[in-house]
């Protein structure tokens, strides 16, 4: 019976390749918790989207993004 041996030894292997990814329930936190943690995380990106969007249009007009690279 190598068979169940060996779809254990890739079980593990696949383990071993994901590691930490994935969403981790366990985490500790409360859903309430990571309603708020994820929301946040959000946000900031919202903001930081937003900022480089509005430094983009103040940049300098038209065909400025390739002028300057040689």
């Amino acid at each position: 019976m190598t068979r169940g041996s060996q779809r254990e030894r890739d079980r593990e292997r696949a383990a071993a390749r994901a590691g930490g990814k994935g969403k981790n329930a366990e985490d500790g936190l409360t859903p309430e918790q990571r309603r708020e943690r994820d929301g946040k995380a959000l946000q900031e990106k919202a903001a930081k989207k937003a900022a480089q969007a509005a430094a983009a249009s103040s940049g300098g007009g038209a065909g400025s993004k390739g002028a300057a690279k040689k």
